[in-house]
């Protein structure tokens, strides 16, 4: 009993933080409540998010957003043609009056890195972050520095489509936990947002509402969220699904499956729940798995998308049900 006591406390305060951040996040993005909860949930999951539009659509105001309702150290890099690795991940230069050679950190050492425009920035350069992301840690000149806790990397990048653009290479697309997508807003939002912004900049009065500490207390009650060994053989199912569909190419590696997980621990902690539902895992598959995927020649000529393939796997596995698919 007391045991239930303590984790409902938990959630509670889980719930309350969760909600101020999605409430402060909405004073400056209209009309995306589904984004702003993705991202946030991709925030206490530990992973990285990647937000691809159009220009002009929010994707660095709600980067901003995110960044100025916690209560955490958060640097932004430009990424351009000409940015270097060094720029990135810091660089050791000599002090003559010391007589030693120091380090400079570079714009990764934050507990919220906002790279705008990844994807216009050289490979090179792109792949500064992949030890950062992965391994939260920075090797330079043969020394590793840490990185600080609670660590997140959120990317913006245009359409691949688009002049000027360096495509993120799987490897580097596989680092990141979700990719979503804006899009336009509503009718009634886009009022609200020419209203909001048409004096002023939200962003001005942005005030945190949560601290370093009270995100890693929300990622730790993410961690303990239980997922029944019916809902683990779901995630592999599908996984396995994925490797076997004709129209991709490359389906779901472990690592998906477990950042599938993760993702799915963190619905399910949003929704006040100790346990993942197979709902969970569904509602979180497209923006964990699409960019993870890749489609056939063939059927990219024919017009499908990788998400398309993903509608014909969850539509195929079967879903557990049943006291097997709850708490244990």
């Amino acid at each position: 009993m007391a045991r239930q006591r303590t984790a409902a406390r938990k959630q509670h305060t889980f719930a309350d933080t969760f909600e101020a951040i999605v409430e402060n996040c909405e004073r400056v993005i209209q009309g995306k409540e589904e984004s702003v909860r993705l991202a946030l949930m991709c925030l206490i999951a530990e992973g990285h998010l990647l937000i691809e539009d159009v220009p002009g659509v929010g994707k660095t105001s709600l980067a901003k957003a995110i960044a100025g309702s916690l209560g955490c150290d958060w640097q932004r890099i430009q990424f351009t043609p000409d940015l270097l690795p060094s720029d990135v991940t810091g660089v050791t230069v000599y002090n003559r009056a010391k007589g030693t050679f120091d380090f400079r950190p570079g714009g990764v050492f934050a507990n919220v890195v906002l790279g705008d425009e990844i994807n216009r920035a050289s490979p090179k350069t792109q792949s500064a972050l992949l030890e950062a992301m992965e391994e939260r840690q920075v090797t330079v000149d043969s020394v590793t520095y840490a990185l600080p806790a609670p660590f997140m990397v959120i990317a913006t990048q245009n359409p691949t489509e688009h002049e000027g653009t360096y495509p993120l290479p799987e490897s580097q697309l596989d680092r990141f936990l979700m990719r979503i997508r804006m899009g336009y807003p509503a009718r009634a939002a886009e009022i609200e947002m020419l209203d909001a912004h048409g004096s002023a900049d939200p962003m001005d009065d942005l005030e945190p509402v949560a601290s370093a500490e009270e995100v890693q207390a929300m990622t730790a009650v993410v961690v303990d969220i239980h997922v029944a060994p019916s809902v683990k053989g779901y995630i592999v199912d599908v996984a396995a699904a994925t490797r076997d569909h004709p129209s991709l190419s490359l389906g779901m590696s472990p690592r998906a499956a477990l950042a599938l997980q993760r993702a799915s621990r963190a619905r399910a902690a949003t929704e006040g729940r100790e346990f993942v539902l197979p709902d969970d895992v569904k509602e979180v598959a497209k923006p964990v798995l699409e960019h993870r995927m890749a489609l056939t020649p063939e059927a990219a000529l024919g017009g499908m998308l990788a998400g398309d393939a993903l509608d014909d796997v969850l539509a195929a596995v079967p879903v557990p049900t049943g006291r097997s698919a709850g708490p244990a």
